[in-house]
């Protein structure tokens, strides 16, 4: 809808306070750079680069160093005389990259760029596309499936349900603070802890599972709720050992031990039969996939949800 591509059927659409609902695609000032690179195979590189500012009816002189800064911007000037045949898939989307920013659009709109791309480089472009959004202070709209890409790319994160908005925040915000389980077990991996009884005073809430006290920020309108804990906030000890003073712990059995060179990261068996995850520090000591242990975590760093679970869909 943004690019004019869907019919409005509610609501509007506004780029810098100006209504575009109903303004021609082409008149709207937006970039676009597709996951398939959409580039002209019969085009060079400097080519596919100048074809907006062609049918801008830009002058020749005037392009020719539109087209260069634009190449120059994302290290693809050495490569200005090629086709895309001659290219791989990072340098065709720098190239695509190049031919949405070159006139300089109000509002760039990048439909899962990199899903085609091996994880290094896709972790290289998402650099490279950071820093070219601080050379050009555009508006950068990206849509991604991957919870980690939008994370590290974005300032703002709007989660969709149901083609609506769950929460819209900085990734600090959704990651350490969910407004509901939905957006908590889509944005990271997550522990869920489920419980009963739960009572809320002074914004955090205290409730029972299994027979264990559970506890975490946010207060819950039901009794029945779930506490949402983040891998790396959980800690793994003895069964029987003294929990640290204000701490809670579940029993748990480790079903799976991966050494990640950083960190162990442990997929848990809770009391309730679901699964959860955590993650240590490296250099502790692996623990065996069967062997039973206590999976503990400071209220602070837990959150207290609605138990509404789901799923969603990203836009940075």
């Amino acid at each position: 809808m943004i690019a004019g591509f869907t019919q409005v059927s509610e609501g509007g659409i506004q780029i810098h306070d100006r209504s575009v609902a109903a303004v021609p695609p082409h008149k709207r000032d937006i970039g676009m750079v597709f996951q398939n690179y959409a580039l002209f195979p019969h085009r060079t590189v400097a080519g596919n680069v100048a074809f907006p500012l062609e049918r801008r009816r830009i002058g020749k002189a005037e392009r020719a160093k539109m087209v260069g800064d634009a190449l120059a911007m994302v290290h693809m000037t050495d490569y200005a005389e090629r086709t895309p045949s001659e290219l791989s898939g990072g340098q065709q989307q720098r190239v695509a990259l190049a031919r949405a920013l070159v006139y300089n659009p109000a509002v760039l709109l990048m439909d899962e760029p990199l899903g085609a791309l091996d994880k290094k480089l896709r972790d290289w472009l998402q650099s490279e596309i950071k820093r070219i959004h601080l050379e050009v202070r555009s508006t950068f709209l990206y849509v991604t499936h991957d919870q980690e890409e939008a994370l590290s790319l974005s300032d703002r994160i709007a989660v969709f349900n149901n083609g609506r908005i769950e929460q819209l925040g900085t990734p600090q915000e959704l990651y350490e603070s969910p407004s509901t389980l939905f957006v908590g077990t889509f944005v990271g991996d997550s522990t869920l802890v489920r419980g009963t009884g739960f009572t809320s005073v002074a914004g955090h809430s205290t409730g029972n599972a299994a027979g264990h006290r559970v506890a975490g920020r946010g207060t819950t309108p039901d009794s029945t709720a779930a506490v949402l804990i983040r891998p790396e906030k959980l800690a793994l000890q003895s069964v029987g050992s003294a929990l640290p003073t204000g701490h809670c712990g579940i029993p748990v059995t480790i079903r799976t031990a991966t050494y990640l060179g950083n960190a162990w990261r442990y997929e848990l068996r809770l009391p309730d039969g679901s699964t959860g995850m955590a993650k240590t520090d490296s250099e502790a000591p692996g623990a065996v996939p069967g062997s039973a242990l206590t999976a503990v975590w400071d209220p602070a760093n837990a959150v207290v949800l609605a138990d509404d679970g789901g799923a969603g869909e990203f836009l940075t």
